[in-house]
């Protein structure tokens, strides 16, 4: 059971353009509800980081570029989509966060890793919040993250206003201008596999900086 679920994500990842394009025809209008549930939940709910993101945005630039789905629409729809999930993960993880911190069976979670959080958040919060947009698993996780740290909320709602805006406008327009190349929808499945990895760029230069930062700081400490 478990195989042919994991099958069947893979499936709707590698072929998302295909599935597309017959829910369009099958749901018609219907399409934006689905879209929107979509990358709310994959925005919004820490159990399903593994829903299409940045390659359904890119797969529906190129429809919208053939004329299969509205261009102003589905932006709309993909921007509320993402702001409200957000929003609705940074609050999960205010109200639920500390009892996770304070409950019995994860005592071993100590209260200076949440004091730290809630530091490295109103330093460097908004920051995390624009660029985990950009990339897959970290965008579900980072507004929870947020939530549980306390970061101010209205700072919080001007980045993920500007996060979810920028991240559908790069990957809609991507598609919009791109996805319908000849050479493009040959090789669709690569494209997808390159999308995926181009969103994951962000984190790795977050992490490279962060390390030599932090041997840069053990430098000076051992002089």
């Amino acid at each position: 059971m478990e195989v042919s679920i994991t099958v069947s994500i893979l499936d709707l990842i590698l072929n998302l353009d295909q599935h597309l394009t017959e829910l369009i025809k099958e749901f018609g209008a219907g399409i934006y509800a689905i879209i929107f549930g979509v990358i709310f939940c994959e925005t919004g709910l820490v159990v399903t980081p593994f829903l299409p993101g940045d390659s359904l945005i890119f797969i529906l630039g190129a429809l919208a570029a053939n004329g299969q789905i509205n261009l102003v629409t589905i932006g709309a729809v993909l921007c509320l989509a993402g702001i409200l999930g957000n929003l609705v993960n940074y609050r999960i993880g205010y109200y639920v966060g500390p009892k996770v911190f304070h409950a019995s069976k994860l005592r071993f979670i100590k209260i200076e890793y949440l004091l730290r959080t809630q530091e490295f958040y109103e330093k460097h919060g908004g920051k995390a919040v624009v660029i985990a947009r950009f990339m897959p698993i970290f965008r579900t996780f980072v507004p929870f993250v947020a939530g549980i740290a306390k970061m101010d909320v209205q700072r919080f709602f001007i980045y993920n206003l500007v996060g979810s805006c920028s991240w559908v406008l790069v990957f809609l327009m991507g598609g919009y201008l791109f996805g319908n190349i000849p050479l493009v929808e040959k090789n669709f499945t690569l494209v997808v596999f390159g999308v995926i990895l181009v969103s994951l760029v962000p984190g790795l230069v977050a992490a490279i900086a962060e390390k030599r930062k932090q041997i840069s700081s053990k430098s000076n400490n051992g002089i």
